[in-house]
Parts: structure tokens; sequence; C-alpha cells
């Protein structure tokens, strides 16, 4: 399966530190540091990544 990664609209610009990168895997979703695509990525099914997201909601 060949991944296609997508930036996070989030993210920052090509400047920023702060870059995030999702894609959709076999095993789930996967996220990773667009500036670091070739460091690895955590995979996450689709209950923890719903929890992820409401928690990062909940911190704005």
């Amino acid at each position: 399966m060949n991944t296609q990664w997508r930036k996070s609209s989030y993210s920052g610009s090509a400047n920023d530190d702060v870059c995030v990168e999702l894609g959709r895997l076999a095993s789930g979703i996967g996220v990773r540091d667009s500036k670091d695509p070739d460091g690895g990525h955590l995979t996450l099914n689709a209950d923890e990544f719903a929890e992820l997201v409401g928690r990062l909601k909940q911190q704005r």
C-alpha cells in the first residue's frame, strides 16, 4: 500500500518547527513529522485518533 501523506492545515509554514502529516495506513492512521518523513510514524486506530483529536480540541 502506497501511503499518501497529507499535511495538516494547522501545521505552520515551511519555516515552522511544528509540521504534522497524516496518512491512511492498512493498520490505521499514521501521524508523522513532515520535516522528517523517513523518521518513522505513529500508528493509531480510529478510536485512538478520535481521542487524540478530542483532547487537542479541548486544549485550545
